[in-house]
């Protein structure tokens, strides 16, 4: 009896594995991982999981990299990420299980279910949950409360309500306007016509029935416990933990879910949604809705409907703040693929990755052989420089980026091509010969009526930029969407026909200075961030303890002990080998962020090759009209020990840790601007010296295309003659031998003594 059991046991074992682990399926595997190890690698993501579902079975599901890092928790297939709009899915399912029990119909016009709530609508025509849930009902993108940007977690009726005399975008049915508010109200009805909160509805009929028992709208301490960290980045080098607040827009997309769940949601697509659906109901899910209208449409209800390879493909994206989500099915041949990556808008990645991996499962179905990833290198240094050098690119640490369309994408080659492959996209291969040729004239400065409009508003984890760029107001917004703004009035603005904001307006908010205080853009209200200071004036701190505490402190300390062989230091003036460089040493003023007296003399000293190096970038400006302003040299250790003590713990990026030494130590840093030989005065910059704001870091995007042209020359030219520029102060460069001289403590005083 025993034998026969375990006979009948490893014969069930057996075809476990023949069925999951077939060799095909282990190819999958590791031609997949290999893939997904490389891509972590190069575009920085730190965990990606992902499942692949064959009929109703997932044949493989697994996490790669690290989902929490402060506990080092590695990615598992059953980690929990924020799917973001993937919610949107389950928000018209639980719609359409009160449209099968006629509770409800899909084409009413929306005001027989919300009475209360009044849509400024223009058009002759009813607004219905068919509409919105296939993005036609012409509705705002985002809410006036409870929207993307909102940290505030307003309910979801607060945030309904905010829609009250909004006007509709478009007249329903004519044009696609992807709308988080209209599947926000969408989620409202659902609450209102059934009586029950939407996450507990949701929950009850629709994940749970699904055996998604990791899945839920709202936080608990289940998934808490399983959720991966999100990572938010930025154009100029940022990179921070993901807000983590619910957004009051919830039907739209506050689902937490895993792969492995997800995965039990294609399986039941795959036998017809009998859990949840009716058949009939589930294929009407990825019909192609309003064709009449668009022959071209692209949405059934919640899905988006394309081809793949001749098949038809029903996917639903996600991106929000730190995690990016692509869920795609090819419903007739029941093959599906889901997949998240925690980081943030990385869903060119996540969606390539997607759709190979179905594209491999296609080759698998048909014995095919395997497509092919097409895998970049980077581009060697003597390429970046180059095409830096002729074309308008942007050359940073041995890379080369294109702001094509609305975003910053990077280039490498491919073969014998240029490609674009970064975070953001893939593709096309880039064509030199429609490339801009490198600017090499002073953009204007830009209209008196704009200045007041150009900064930053709008929150920390998401910052919207007012900048100028090819004499255009440009927004930049969601930390990678440049867009030219359409100037209507002196306040009045419009977003460009495409992007995420087609159809919407910027309107300003000015002072009796023409200063804007607030931009209500897409709806949104965006205060002002009253970061830095303004043109000429000098940027201060409120030191954490006295002056003279911090002085005695510092000079009774001792700098670190070094080990290794230094040149011996030579420091000089580089004004002495060329007079027409011009200094402002602030620290020997009070005109500085500190607002006391750090030196005995104006005089700023660099070693040797540094000072040469200098007087050569100098002259090679003079071409362009322009001299170097030297701010700060040489700088004795105890200064650095004083900036450090005096400065708080949030701004200590713009102060070098003592314990470490500063390369203005020994003698080969320098900070600097740019001054107009034909005037003799300081250009203005995107921020001010010495400014402890983002406007310091060397890549920040605002600002006007004259100041970051100046910012740029300034860059190129001391970087061609070996300084390296530090990445959160524009004005400090590092000379490329500064290893090879010790930390230094000697004063000014003792200095000059030794010179004389």
């Amino acid at each position: 009896m025993k034998k026969s059991i375990i006979v009948i046991l490893l014969i069930s074992l057996n075809s476990c594995i023949t069925k999951t682990e077939s060799p095909s399926n282990l190819q999958i595997q590791d031609h997949l991982s290999q893939i997904i190890e490389s891509e972590l690698l190069s575009k920085e993501i730190p965990a990606f999981s992902i499942a692949l579902v064959e009929d109703q079975q997932t044949i493989w599901s697994q996490g790669f990299g690290i989902a929490d890092k402060s506990r080092n928790i590695p990615a598992k297939a059953d980690t929990v990420y924020r799917v973001g709009s993937v919610s949107k899915l389950f928000t018209d399912i639980a719609i359409l299980q009160l449209m099968e029990r006629n509770e409800l119909n899909l084409d009413s016009d929306i005001s027989s279910y919300l009475p209360d709530l009044s849509l400024e609508n223009p058009f002759n025509t009813s607004v219905t949950l068919r509409q919105l849930m296939s993005h036609r009902a012409g509705v705002i993108r985002e809410p006036r409360v409870g929207n993307y940007f909102d940290p505030s977690e307003p309910t979801l009726q607060a945030t309904i309500e905010s829609l009250n005399g909004t006007k509709l975008v478009y007249a329903p049915e004519t044009r696609v306007k992807y709308s988080n508010a209209g599947i926000a109200i969408v989620g409202y009805i659902l609450e209102k016509t059934t009586g029950i909160p939407f996450a507990e509805y949701v929950k009850t009929n629709v994940l749970d029935p699904l055996g998604m028992l990791s899945s839920d709208f709202e936080l608990n301490p289940t998934i808490q416990d399983k959720l991966a960290i999100g990572q938010m980045w930025t154009y100029d080098g940022r990179v921070f933990d993901a807000p983590t607040f619910q957004l009051g827009m919830s039907p739209a997309g506050s689902l937490y879910s895993s792969v492995s769940d997800l995965a039990l949601f294609m399986s039941s697509i795959f036998r017809g949604g009998g859990d949840i659906l009716q058949t009939k109901t589930l294929n009407a899910m990825y019909e192609r809705q309003f064709t009449d209208v668009d022959p071209s449409a692209t949405y059934g209800i919640g899905f988006a409907v394309s081809d793949l390879e001749g098949h038809r493909l029903i996917s639903h994206g996600g991106a929000i703040y730190g995690f990016s989500t692509e869920l795609a099915l090819i419903p007739e041949l029941k093959l599906g693929v889901v997949a998240v990556a925690s980081k943030d808008f990385s869903n060119a990645v996540v969606t390539r990755i997607t759709q190979h991996a179905l594209k491999i499962l296609l080759a698998k179905r048909t014995g095919a052989e395997f497509p092919e990833f097409k895998t970049t290198k980077p581009l060697d240094k003597k390429k970046i420089k180059q095409l830096a050098e002729k074309y308008d690119l942007i050359a940073r640490d041995n890379r080369l980026f294109l702001e094509e369309g609305s975003q910053r994408v990077e280039i490498k080659s491919l073969e014998d091509d240029l490609i674009v492959d970064s975070i953001l996209a893939f593709g096309p291969k880039v064509d030199t010969s429609k490339l801009l040729p490198r600017k090499t004239k002073v953009p204007n400065k830009i209209p008196k009526k704009w200045e007041g409009l150009i900064g930053e508003y709008g929150w920390d984890h998401n910052t919207l930029f007012i900048l100028e760029k090819n004499e255009k107001l440009h927004a930049l917004i969601e930390w990678f969407e440049f867009y030219p703004l359409e100037e209507l009035d002196n306040n009045k603005f419009a977003f460009p026909n495409y992007g995420l904001y087609h159809g919407e307006e910027l309107n300003f908010d000015r002072n009796k200075h023409g200063y804007a205080t607030a931009v209500v853009a897409a709806g949104v209200r965006f205060g002002r961030r009253n970061i830095g200071t303004k043109a000429g004036e000098t940027f201060t701190i409120q030191p954490q303890h006295p002056i003279e505490f911090l002085r005695e402190t510092a000079l009774n300390a001792t700098p670190p002990v070094e080990q290794g062989t230094f040149r011996t230091p030579e420091l000089l003036e580089p004004t002495t080998i060329d007079p027409t460089i011009r200094i402002d040493i602030r620290y020997a003023t009070t005109n500085n962020f500190m607002q006391s007296v750090f030196y005995e003399k104006e005089a700023a000293f660099l070693q040797r090759p540094a000072a040469k190096a200098l007087t050569k970038a100098h002259r090679t400006l003079a071409d362009n009209g322009y001299g170097i302003l030297i701010y700060d040299g040489y700088r004795p250790w105890h200064v650095t020990k004083m900036f450090y003590d005096a400065t708080p713990k949030e701004q200590k990026i713009f102060v070098a840790d003592p314990t470490q030494g500063s390369r203005h130590n020994r003698g080969a840093a320098v900070d600097l601007t740019l001054y107009e030989l034909s005037s003799g005065e300081p250009v203005e910059m995107v921020g001010g010296y010495d400014e402890f704001s983002a406007r310091s870091f060397s890549d920040y995007p605002g600002g006007t295309s004259r100041q970051r042209f100046l910012r740029e020359l300034l860059r190129n030219t001391l970087e061609a003659e070996g300084f390296q520029v530090y990445e959160f102060e524009w004005w400090h460069f590092d000379h490329q031998e500064w290893q090879n001289y010790p930390i230094s403590n000697k004063t000014f005083e003792q200095l000059l003594e030794t010179h004389h």
